[in-house]
C-alpha cells in the first residue's frame, strides 16, 4: 500500500485531514445559514439578541453534527469488525474444504494406483 518511504500512507492521511476540514467548514456554513434563516423571522429580538441566538443555534447544530458523525464512525468500525470476523471464518472454512478435497483426491489416486498393480 505504501512505497519505501511511506509516502502514499502520508498522502492518504493528508487527504483525510483535508476532507475532514472541508466537511467541518461545510457544516459551519450550514449552521450559520440555518441559524440566520431562523432568527430572521424573530423580529421582536434586538440585533444583538438575534446574533447571540444565531451563534448559539450554530454551536448546537455543529455539536449535533459532530455527535452524528461520531455515531456513524463508531457504527462503521463495528460493521468493519463484524465483516472482518465473518471473512476470516469463511476463509478458514474454504481452506478446510480445499484441504479435504485435496486429501480425497490424493486418497483416490492412491487407491487407483494400488488397484492398478
Amino acid at each position: 500500500m505504501s512505497g519505501r518511504d511511506g509516502s502514499s500512507v502520508d498522502m492518504e492521511v493528508l487527504l483525510n485531514e483535508i476532507e475532514g476540514h472541508l466537511l467541518v467548514d461545510a457544516a459551519r456554513a450550514e449552521a450559520r445559514t440555518a441559524a440566520a434563516e431562523l432568527t430572521a423571522g424573530l423580529g421582536w429580538l434586538t440585533e444583538h439578541q438575534r446574533e447571540e441566538v444565531a451563534r448559539r443555534l450554530a454551536e448546537r447544530y455543529l455539536a449535533l453534527s459532530r455527535a452524528s458523525w461520531q455515531r456513524t464512525a463508531r457504527r462503521g468500525e463495528e460493521l468493519r469488525a463484524q465483516y472482518e470476523t465473518r471473512y476470516r471464518q469463511l476463509r478458514q472454512r474454504l481452506l478446510g474444504w480445499v484441504l479435504l478435497g485435496c486429501a480425497l483426491a490424493f486418497g483416490t489416486v492412491l487407491v487407483a494406483l494400488s488397484a492398478g498393480q
